[in-house]
C-alpha cells in the first residue's frame, strides 16, 4: 500500500513520523526505546475485534504483543481501555503509547562474533562450534545472546535478543538475528508460514543407500530430559535429505527442514540408524568401523561434536520484501573429516 512521509527530526534522540495510510491519518514518535503510535478504525474494519484490527492497523507488531499492551492498558481505543475480543467502531482511534524494557536480564560481553551479513534490521551469524546460543543453567554467560548486546546493544529490547531460531551448542553454521520488532515479527512468521529455508550438511555413521523424506512427531525424552524422541504424540516434525557422497563405512548428506524443532535433524538421523558422527547424545558409544585405518579412527574418537553444519539460509528481508540467501563453507574440522574419509574409505558421488 502507498505510504507518503513526511520526516521532522526535533533532537538527535527523537523523530517525529507522519504519513497517510490507505486514507486514514496515522501519527508515530519513536523515542529510542519509546512507542507512541495512534490510528483510526475505518470503516470496512468496523464490527471485528480490536485485536484482529490493530494487528492490521500497528503490523510492526506482533497480535500477541498488542493483546497485552491493551490488558496493561497501553494500547486504548479512544483513549478508554479496552480488550482484545471488543468489538471496533468506524472512526474510534487506537493510541498505542508504552516503553519497551529489557526483555530478559542478560549482561553485555565482548564475544567475537563472525558476521555474514549486517543491516538496519537484521544480523546473520556464522555460529562457531561450542558456543551456546541463550543463557541457561550451567551456561549463565558467554553464550552468542552475551555477544550479540555487546554488539547491538538495543537488541536488550527485543525477546531472546532478537535470536530467532537456534543451533546447538556444537553445531556450526548460519543464523539470522532480527534488530528490531518489525522484523522480529515479519521473521518469526516466516519461520510459523515455513517460508524459511535451512539447509545443512552432515556425516552420518552408516552407507545410505538413497535419500528420503523423515516425517515423525518428535517431543521430550519420556525419561532423559534433555533429549528429544520420536513420539505419535509430539509436535510435527518433517527432514528432506539427499546423499552427497558414499563411503565405505559413512554418508555425506544435505538436508533441508521443513520444520524446526530442537534437535530435529540429530533425532531423525538417529531414528533411521544413521546417527550423525561425534553426536555425543544421540550417536551412542563409539565403535571403530571395520577396516578403519588407524589415522581415522583416531580422527573419528576425537570428533566429539556432531558434524552438522547449517550451510544455507534463505529468506525474505523483513524491508525490502526481496529474497535473499547466503552460504557460509563448511569449518576446517569438517572439511579434515571428509577429506580423510574421502583418502580411507574412497568416496563416491551420488
Amino acid at each position: 500500500m502507498p505510504r507518503e512521509w513526511v520526516l521532522r527530526r526535533s533532537s538527535p534522540d527523537e523523530c517525529f513520523e507522519r504519513f497517510k495510510y490507505d486514507g486514514r491519518v496515522m501519527m508515530s514518535e519513536y523515542a529510542k526505546e519509546l512507542i507512541s503510535q495512534r490510528a483510526q478504525v475505518a470503516q470496512d474494519q468496523a464490527g471485528r475485534r480490536i485485536d484482529q484490527v490493530a494487528a492490521r492497523l500497528f503490523p510492526d507488531y506482533s497480535r500477541a504483543m498488542l493483546q497485552t499492551w491493551m490488558k496493561t492498558g497501553e494500547l486504548t481505543i479512544n483513549g478508554e481501555r479496552c480488550k482484545p475480543k471488543d468489538m471496533a467502531r468506524a472512526g474510534a482511534w487506537l493510541v498505542l503509547e508504552t516503553k519497551l524494557h529489557s526483555a530478559d536480564c542478560w549482561s553485555a560481553e565482548e564475544i567475537p562474533l563472525s558476521i555474514v551479513h549486517e543491516d538496519e534490521d537484521l544480523l546473520v551469524i556464522n555460529k562457531q562450534a561450542g558456543l551456546v546460543v541463550h543463557p541457561a543453567a550451567g551456561h549463565r554467560s558467554g553464550t552468542l545472546a552475551n555477544g550479540l548486546l555487546h554488539h547491538c546493544p538495543a537488541l536488550e529490547y527485543l525477546p531472546r535478543a532478537g535470536v530467532v531460531h537456534r543451533l546447538d551448542k556444537d553445531t556450526t553454521g548460519l543464523m539470522v538475528v532480527a534488530k528490531n520488532l518489525k522484523s522480529h515479527h515479519a521473521l518469526i512468521k516466516q519461520l510459523h508460514s515455513r517460508s524459511v529455508s535451512r539447509r545443512y550438511e552432515a556425516v552420518v555413521q552408516g552407507v545410505m543407500t538413497a535419500g528420503g523424506t523423515v516425517s515423525a512427531p518428535l517431543a521430550r525424552h519420556p525419561v532423559q530430559r534433555i533429549k528429544r524422541a520420536v513420539s505419535p504424540n509430539g509436535q510435527e516434525a518433517i527432514t528432506h535429505y539427499r546423499v552427497v557422497s558414499r563411503y565405505s563405512a559413512h554418508t555425506h548428506i544435505r538436508v533441508d527442514l521443513e520444520t524446526g524443532r530442537t534437535h530435529q535433524i540429530r533425532v531423525h538421523m538417529a531414528h533411521l540408524k544413521y546417527p550423525i558422527v561425534g553426536d555425543p547424545l544421540y550417536g551412542g558409544r563409539f565403535r571403530v568401523p571395520p577396516n578403519c585405518g588407524l589415522e581415522l579412527s583416531s580422527l573419528l574418537e576425537k570428533f566429539r561434536r556432531q558434524a552438522l553444519h547449517a550451510s544455507e539460509l534463505k529468506l525474505v528481508h523483513p524491508t525490502s520484501k526481496l529474497e535473499c540467501r547466503w552460504k557460509t563453507p563448511l569449518p576446517d574440522d569438517f572439511v579434515a573429516l571428509l577429506n580423510l574419509l574421502h583418502r580411507s574409505e574412497g568416496g563416491k558421488k551420488a
